[in-house]
């Protein structure tokens, strides 16, 4: 699995139980299990979800689900 994969799949594990759709930056930060303290990490890369959540603009919003937060987030990370 590559680190894009691994940290794609950790962003869609950590919010599997997330009440979408997630209007704003803040519900999605609150829908992460430790809040903007959650981190991904795969090898040496690690990202936490107050960083990931820098790459975001508000024109992103609302996500439908998981899988749609995890890939704009894979996406502009350059992972």
């Amino acid at each position: 699995m590559s680190v894009k994969e691994e940290i794609h799949a950790q962003i869609n594990g950590a919010l599997k139980n997330a009440n979408f759709p997630l209007k704003t930056p803040e519900e999605l930060l609150a829908a992460f299990p430790a809040g903007a303290d959650t981190t991904c990490q795969s090898g040496n890369v690690k990202v936490t979800a107050g960083e990931a959540g820098t790459l975001l603009k508000t024109s992103d919003f609302p996500f439908t689900s998981a899988k749609q937060v995890a890939d704009v987030i894979v996406e502009r990370a350059g992972l």
